[in-house]
């Protein structure tokens, strides 16, 4: 017969040993790096375009 200590026993030896919460994790902060990476990328280049366009746009009105 199993006694409760023995299917506790079990059930936290198995909950150490399943990964897929700390690979999710994992997963998750590499999401936030690229997204940090391309927020900044995507800002710098978008105000270079602005600055550029508006030059543009101050030569052929000007």
């Amino acid at each position: 017969m199993k006694t409760k200590e023995n299917i506790m026993s079990k059930t936290f030896a198995r909950f150490l040993k399943n990964e897929s919460g700390a690979t999710a994790i994992e997963y998750a902060l590499i999401a936030g790096m690229i997204a940090v990476g391309l927020i900044t990328i995507l800002g710098t280049l978008g105000s270079n375009m602005v600055a550029g366009f508006t030059k543009i746009s101050d030569e052929v009105a000007g």
